[in-house]
């Protein structure tokens, strides 16, 4: 896809989701030159799922190292999906927002990696809310428990931000907008006490029943990069 093309994309993508809610432009896959592309047109925020390719672009665009980084100030870096924990040590010195954190496991590492680095990281909580076993995430219980610990000073060097799920794939717009809904009522229940600021849900296929729902966030990809 050329540059004007995604160029375009962004803008068309940025004009229709409403002010209030940030898009992240989901670049896995896509080449350095089509977040350049994106950022220039005034995408700030990337979303990616390998943590090697993140770093990469990290270190080619924002490390201190690159020479780059006050050409691109102001990229965030999400990493949006699966994060194994023997990955986390590479991301957790730069990484804006951690997406999809499903086990006490894997908080247990990112609060170990963020110490090391001296900082704290922002996460979001994935609830289970499709029909799909295949899509991951904790359960109402689970989530009480976790925020149990957080409460009782558990994993100091991380900052929950928010809650994020995905809902069935189905042309069933009444069913999604049922999940998104309910994920709405967590994030409702939970999140007046704690500050939290981020409902993430919704991508390119049904980010406007999830901004509907209340989504403060959607994830879009190909709408913006094209199809992989």
């Amino acid at each position: 896809m050329s540059a004007s093309d995604i160029a375009a994309n962004w803008n068309e993508v940025r004009a229709a989701v409403p002010a209030g809610v940030e898009v992240i432009a989901v670049s896995k896959t896509k080449p350095i030159q089509a977040v350049e592309t994106a950022y220039a047109a005034g995408a700030r925020s990337f979303g990616e799922n390998r943590v090697q390719e993140l770093v990469g672009k990290h270190e080619a665009l924002t490390h201190a190292d690159s020479g780059r980084a006050d050409e691109f100030e102001g990229l965030q870096w999400h990493q949006i999906g699966t994060l194994q924990k023997n990955k986390v040590k590479y991301i957790a010195p730069f990484v804006d927002l951690i997406h999809a954190v499903d086990q006490a496991p894997l908080l247990d590492e990112i609060d170990k990696r963020a110490g090391t680095a001296g900082r704290r990281v922002s996460v979001l909580l994935q609830m289970h809310i499709a029909q799909e076993s295949s899509k991951f995430g904790l359960s109402a219980a689970e989530l009480e428990d976790i925020l149990e610990r957080f409460g009782g000073g558990g994993w100091p060097n991380v900052e929950v931000k928010g809650l994020m799920g995905m809902a069935t794939f189905t042309d069933d717009t009444a069913q999604v907008a049922r999940e998104f809904g309910g994920l709405r009522q967590l994030f409702e229940s939970h999140g007046a006490g704690r500050n939290w600021n981020t409902l993430s849900m919704g991508m390119s296929g049904d980010w406007r029943i999830a901004v509907d729902q209340g989504s403060t966030m959607v994830r879009i990809g190909s709408a913006i990069f094209g199809t992989r």
